[in-house]
């Protein structure tokens, strides 16, 4: 957890100092995407919210996405993260926003995708989207890998838009 915490506060202070905000969708992250945020103080300044969308049920209640709005998309995909992220940073009105879906294991998702597949997108002033295959089934190691890429590509992503 130290390792999502140091990435953490970096993404903190750049928020902090620019008097941006950020909201979190993830999904096999399980929330430590969002727990991670939060473990700095003075969280409030720039942290909205956050919702683990791990299931149909959470994103039609928790983003309102209806059935309609994925027709045609896979769940673990570069397409899904990005509505995810979109979506979220509308609700919430928010400068940035991370979004997460993927298949942490010991198994593939029923997608079809194996266990270390997950992708994560970012929307705000920018916007992109990863695909990660870590090559591993181990859930609780995937977990932690992808939420490290996730405030990865966030830092990335705030220290490009701060460059203009």
């Amino acid at each position: 957890m130290q390792e999502l915490l140091m990435r953490a506060q970096r993404i903190a202070e750049l928020l902090k100092a620019r008097r941006e905000t950020v909201v979190v969708a993830e999904s096999s992250t399980g929330g430590l995407i969002s727990a991670a945020l939060l473990s700095v103080g003075g969280a409030s300044a720039y942290f909205l919210g956050g919702a683990v969308v791990y299931t149909l049920k959470a994103r039609r209640i928790l983003l309102d996405i209806q059935d309609d709005a994925v027709k045609g998309m896979r769940g673990a995909s570069e397409p899904y993260a990005t509505l995810l992220a979109r979506t979220a940073r509308e609700r919430f009105g928010a400068t940035w926003s991370i979004a997460e879906s993927g298949a942490t294991g010991p198994t593939g998702n029923r997608y079809g995708d194996p266990p270390g597949h997950t992708c994560i997108a970012i929307a705000g002033p920018l916007e992109r989207s990863i695909t990660l295959e870590t090559g591993e089934n181990d859930r609780v190691g995937n977990m932690y890998a992808f939420a490290a890429k996730a405030l990865d590509l966030l830092g990335e992503a705030l220290a490009t838009s701060g460059q203009k």
